[in-house]
Formats: structure tokens, sequence, C-alpha cells
């Protein structure tokens, strides 16, 4: 008698960022979301050699040219600001100081929180209390006023500007580091390491850290998000990013003048600021489940049906 032969197929684990890109491709949201953030990476990165000059040119015979008008071309459609500069490519040629500005006050706040989080969560209880009044004084003070006070002294500029907010944001980062630190240096890997041998720094940097990174990721995300509407305040109240340098905030502040008769001024500014920070909490809420291993399998069930 002949004994059938079984074979089993043996299939290799799909990686992590295959599977976020499964995950984030069942997201209609998310996806959008991503794609449109993705775009205004893009337009940062390329805007300001692809139509920088036309964004400077000036063109006194179309001052608040109103928009959709296709018969001057397709850089024309949103119209054009009081000293006849098509909108679109201002509005473009600005994306590069409006990420960048937002970026890096969040890479520094996010940086120096994580850092000083993970200090005060591990270390003894003098250098933990020292840590968290540092943060208390800071958030006492309403940051944009801090941002107000700071900036009149030291002067508008692209570097203040990113150092006021990123110090305005560093407490958000070190409480929610801090408090994750305290839960997890009781769990049973940490002491097992601790039992091993290992460093204070390799338990920090090497166990810890990697766990409170995706909160961390999500927190970072929508903080973006808050980073930009806070420039763009100030660039509303004078106090931002000054001529000829130019934001979206800016351009909201120099089309408010007009707005009763050249609404298309502060519109389409404030439109990307809008869909920008939407696309960031969209895709913030999606990272948030997408990172928690706990809660992964909602979005893993999607993908799987849909694939």
């Amino acid at each position: 008698m002949t004994h059938p032969t079984i074979h089993t197929a043996i299939t290799a684990e799909p990686s992590f960022a295959t599977r976020m890109v499964r995950m984030l491709l069942a997201d209609k949201f998310a996806l959008c979301a991503a794609i449109l953030l993705l775009l205004v990476v893009v337009l940062a990165v390329i805007g300001p050699s692809w139509l920088g000059d036309l964004a400077t040119k000036q063109n006194l015979r179309g001052r608040n040219a109103a928009p959709f008008d296709w018969e001057r071309g397709w850089v024309w459609w949103m119209g054009a600001d009081a000293l006849g500069r098509p909108l679109l490519a201002r509005i473009v040629v600005a994306t590069r100081n409006t990420l960048l500005v937002a970026a890096g006050a969040v890479a520094l706040s996010a940086g120096i929180g994580t850092l000083l989080g993970l200090l005060a969560g591990f270390s003894s209880a003098r250098v933990n209390q020292v840590i968290m009044r540092l943060a208390d004084v800071i958030m006492s003070f309403p940051s944009l006023l801090i941002a107000v006070i700071v900036l009149y002294i030291l002067g508008p500029s692209i570097l203040n500007l990113m150092l006021v907010l990123a110090i305005t944001r560093i407490p958000v980062y070190l409480r929610t580091t801090r408090a994750e630190v305290l839960e997890i240096r009781e769990r049973m890997f940490v002491q097992a390491a601790r039992v091993m041998g290992a460093s204070r720094t390799r338990i920090l940097f090497r166990h810890i850290l990697p766990v409170v990174l995706p909160t961390l990721t999500t927190l970072a995300t929508l903080d973006f998000a808050y980073v930009m509407l806070a420039e763009s305040a100030l660039s509303f109240l004078g106090i931002g990013i000054q001529p000829p340098e130019i934001t979206w905030g800016l351009m909201i502040s120099q089309g408010r003048q007009y707005l009763t008769n050249a609404w298309w001024l502060s519109f389409w500014p404030g439109l990307a600021i809008i869909v920008t920070t939407l696309s960031l909490n969209l895709l913030s809420n999606w990272l948030r489940i997408a990172l928690d291993p706990t809660q992964r399998w909602r979005l893993e069930m999607k993908a799987r049906k849909n694939g």
C-alpha cells in the first residue's frame, strides 16, 4: 500500500514594511492622506526651483486677478496677489519654508523631550524632580506668548521661529516619555536585562526606547500639524517669517486686508493648511493603530479581506 506524500508549504512571514504597506492600502482615508502628504513633500523639494521665478515676478497690471482664469495659463487658476504674482506658484514655493519650520521644530522638541523623559523616568528621584520642574516652568507660560516675546526680542527668522516652537513643545514629549518609561521599566524583560548585567544606557536605548517609539511617532505626527498652525498664527500676527521669505501663514496675513474684494488671497493658503493638517491627523490616527501590537490586528484583518 502506497502512502501519500504530504507536502507542507512553508511561507515566509512578510516583513514589517510589507505589512505596513498592506495595512495602508486597506485604509482608504489614510492612503489618501499619505498621498497628499507625499505630494506636499515633493512640492517642498522641487517647488522653489520649479516656480521660484514666477512666484517673485511682479505684474501690477494683474493685481488681485480673480481665480479660474484658464486663458492666462494653469499657474494663474488660483488668481494673483496684490502685486500680480500667481498664487499657485507662491503656495508651492511657500511649502518648503512651512514644512521646514514645522519639521525642524518637531525634530528638536521630540529629540530633546524624549531624551529628558528617558532620564526622568529611569534615573533617581532627584534627577526626576529637576527635569519635571523644568517642564513645569516651560508649561507655566502660554506657548504663543513665549514665542511672541522671544521673537520680538531676537527678531523673526526661520531659525529663531524653529527654536522657539521647539522649546514650547518639549514638555509634551518629556511627560509622555516619562510616563511610558515608568510603566515599562517594571516589565519582566527589563528586569531580565538588569539581572543579565546590561548597563542603564543599553536598557534605555535598546529595550525601553523601541517600546516608546510608536507612541512618540503618533504624537510627533499630530504635533507637526500643531506647529504648522502655530507658525501660521505667528506669521499672521506679523512676527513670523518676513518677506522676501514666504510661508502659508504669511500669505494669509498679507491677504487679510483684501478679504472683502479678493477673498482668494487668504483662502487658498488657508485651504493648503487645512488639507495638510487634516491629512496629518488622519495619518496619525492610522499610525496609532498600526504601530500598536494590541490593535494592529484590525488593520491586518481588513488588509486580508481586501487582498
